[in-house]
This record gives structure tokens, sequence and C-alpha cells, in this order.
């Protein structure tokens, strides 16, 4: 299979909200008003203006966004900054006369707003020149694909490279590349970036399909939906000029700024636990787990990460060493846990030195528990949506973990109820639900609760 091509798209909007703060600073720095360049109010200005960008969605521009809605990004994004660029010296400085205010606030605006608009229209004329394209096919054809079609092959602006369509239904045309099934091929072997399924040609399953399969390639994939059906609010919709396009589950770790704030406190928080717990208790548990039985402190297994890519996962040893560990999972009252183990397994701690895992990114501290690769092909013929759950990284505790679906796996339902948990988080994070399923984990370690993995 070849390497898919890799992209530097991702780094445009860090870019793009590095360069209106340096504007800002810039801004401040040349007036040189010791009222304005000073640590207190940049780090005021600096963090006002994160806040209400990111709430205002200031910074989510993308390839078919309209030149009104730039402009009216521009407007809710000052009309905010203007009030709390005042509110600063309404209560810091009230009664003290403030020059220059006018100036620096509209100096930062009128360059702001140059940026932007220059960096919009920058953009469009490089994808017009056959730059920063996305390669993309359709699957199925019909009058509203046809439309579709026509729009990325008049408007090369909005960055795409229409290569052709799929339709079991045979057309003597050139753009026609074959039947549904063959798809799959050409789309791997052509580095496609995504896919727009027509709807009124494909039935549930070959949705269903399609959707698995861009979720396992990490591809796009978007739905072009049947003017005469009603679909779910969980869809995000999308207008290419006066064309409707579905995106599918726009998720939230879809959302860059989520996952940098995911990520940032992964590093913060596992750092804290391996300063803080592991530095002390690591040396005391080699002494312990050494004297109960003969092997190393540390168990390494390998686990399926994100996208199915497989990674070493790191635990305290917990059982005697045995030639089953890799191949099924421990049960009550296993003969392989030691004494030391059991208590280790009871608090969690063996779980610990998966921070380390954490901080190498290969986990988060919150996410679906990563599976043994021979567990995970199984689940996988036996549950349709458990692919979901390599959409992001495995996680120390989860959703379906705090929940009560823990330890062995005894009855189909069992891991059923898991994958639906997994999902429902995935569909559904926040930065509060990962604190409150932490502050659960730890209740639930203090309450002793047993697990089997």
């Amino acid at each position: 299979m070849p390497l898919r091509k890799y992209r530097y798209s991702y780094l445009i909007r860090p870019l793009f909200v590095l360069i209106d703060i340096l504007i800002i600073i810039g801004v401040i720095f040349y007036i040189s008003d010791p009222e304005f360049f000073n640590p207190y109010f940049l780090t005021y200005i600096i963090l006002f203006w994160l806040i209400i960008a990111f709430n205002t969605n200031f910074y989510q521009v993308y390839r078919f966004t309209k030149t009104f809605r730039v402009f009216k990004l521009l407007f809710i994004q000052f009309s905010l900054f203007f009030l709390g660029y005042f509110a600063y010296f309404g209560v810091f400085k009230e009664g003290v006369v403030v020059h220059n205010q006018l100036l620096v606030l509209s100096t930062v605006i009128i360059s702001i707003s140059l940026f932007k608009l220059i960096s919009f229209y920058t953009l469009k004329k490089y994808r017009l020149g056959g730059k920063n394209y996305r390669r993309i096919v359709i699957i199925g054809y019909d009058d509203t694909s046809k439309r579709v079609i026509e729009l990325f092959n008049k408007k090369s602006s909005l960055g795409y490279r229409y290569m052709g369509f799929f339709s079991d239904k045979y057309y003597k045309k050139e753009a026609y590349l074959g039947k549904l099934n063959e798809s799959f091929n050409y789309i791997l072997t052509n580095n496609i970036d995504q896919i727009y399924c027509t709807l009124s040609n494909l039935n549930r399953h070959d949705v269903k399909e399609f959707t698995k399969f861009a979720t396992r390639n990490n591809i796009i994939i978007k739905l072009i939906p049947d003017s005469n059906e009603l679909y779910s609010k969980s869809l995000g919709a999308e207008y290419y000029d006066n064309l409707l396009v579905l995106n599918v589950k726009k998720l939230p770790f879809e959302i860059l700024d989520n996952r940098y704030i995911k990520r940032t406190f992964d590093i913060i928080f596992s750092l804290l636990i391996i300063i803080l717990v592991m530095s002390w208790l690591t040396p005391l548990l080699w002494v312990i787990v050494k004297l109960e039985s003969k092997g190393p402190l540390f168990f390494k297994q390998k686990r399926e990460g994100k996208e199915g890519e497989q990674f070493i996962c790191y635990k305290f040893r917990s059982m005697k060493i045995n030639n089953l560990s890799d191949k099924i999972h421990a049960t009550k009252n296993d003969a392989r846990v030691t004494r030391t183990g059991y208590f280790l397994r009871k608090t969690s701690i063996d779980e610990l030195p998966q921070f380390f895992n954490v901080l190498k990114g290969e986990m988060s501290v919150v996410g679906p528990r990563p599976h043994m690769s021979s567990l995970s092909i199984a689940y996988q013929k036996e549950i349709d949506s458990y692919v979901q759950r390599f959409s992001v990284k495995p996680g120390i505790t989860g959703l379906a973990q705090v929940s009560g679906y823990r330890g062995e796996v005894r009855k189909k339902s069992d891991i059923k109820n898991r994958i639906r948990l997994d999902i429902f988080y995935i569909e559904n994070w926040s930065f509060l639900l990962d604190i409150k399923i932490i502050i659960q984990t730890i209740l639930n370690v203090f309450k002793g609760e047993e697990k089997a993995y």
C-alpha cells in the first residue's frame, strides 16, 4: 500500500493564531506606551483575544468559506475585543487618563483585518494555481453529484481536484472509474483525500461500509444528500455555493483546538503523576515485586492504538511470568496473579506506567481502553461500530470503565456496552467530561473495585 501524502494544512490555523498574537504585540511595541507595553496588559489582552477567538470560531475558515463569512467573523471578533479592551482600563485604570487608547485599538483592528483578508485571498489564489489541493472521488452518479462535479471543475480556487466517479451502472465517460467495489483499491493507490457519497445511489449498508473504510484509512467522507430526505442533526451541514453537503459525524476531535486542549492536558497531567508519584513509588515496588516473584518490574505488551497502529503498553507486572499473558486476559481468581499483583490491580496502581505512553503520545489519560490485537480482531467481527474506537487515542481510563464495564468479558453484551460507551465518549467529548471521568476513576480506586485486566 503506498504511503499517504503528508499534509501541512493543519499548521495553517495555529500559524494564523501566532501571527495575530505577534501583530498585537508588535503594535504595542511600536507605539511603546508604558500603559500598554507591560506584562499585565499584554497577558490580559492576549488571553482575552484567544478566549473570544475560540468561542467565536474566528479561525474556522475553510476552503469553501465565503467572503461574507470572513467579514462577519471580523465584525463579531472585534466587537467583543472592543468591549474587553476598554474593560481593562475601566477596572484597572479607573479615573486615570490613558493616552493612545484609540491608536492602539484601531491599529490592531486594521492590521489583523488586513492580514485576515490578504491571507484568505492569497490561499485562494494559491489553490487556483493548483497548489494545496485535495484529491476527491464521487461514489454514485445522479443530478446532484453532477452539480458537485461541475462546481469543483469550475471553481479551482476551492482547492479540490476531481478524479472521477464510481457507479455500479456503466457509463461511457472518461471520468467513470468503475464499480463501487473497485473504488476501495483506487482510493488507496491514488492517495484520495476525500470521498463524496451520493445518497440517492447508495443504500444504508453501502454508506456504512464506506464510512468504516474512510475511518480506518483516515480519509474524509462527506455525503451528498437527497433533498427529499431528512437527516440527523448530528451531521454537519456545509454549503459549497448553493450546494448542501453533509459532513459525516463532525466529531469533537475533528476540531483542531480540542485536540490541542486534550494533548496539553495529557502532557501536564502525566508529568505531574510521573514526578510526584512514580518517582518514589517505582523503586519501592521494584523491591516488593522482586521479593515475591522473579522477573522484571515492568510488563510490556503490544496493544492497538489510534488508527489501529500497535504500540508497547507499559504496566507494573502483577502476574508470575507465563506464556499466556499475550493471548488471554486475566480472569477472576486467576492463579497467575501474585499477592502484590492483586493489590496493584485492585487499586489500579499497575496502570501508572501508562503515563509514559501518554507522554510519548501513544495514549491519552482518558479514552477507550486499548485491546490486544487478537481480541481486537475478534471484536471487529462481532461489532460493526468497533473500528470507530480507532479514531482517537486509547486511554488509561474511560467512560466505559467508570460506568461499571471493566474487567473480564464474560458475555457478548459486556463488550457491546463498552463499545457503545466508547463511541458515546468520542461523539460527545468535552474537557469537562474528561475531568468527571478522572474524578470518578479516583473515587472507584478508593472504593477498591477489582478489575481483571
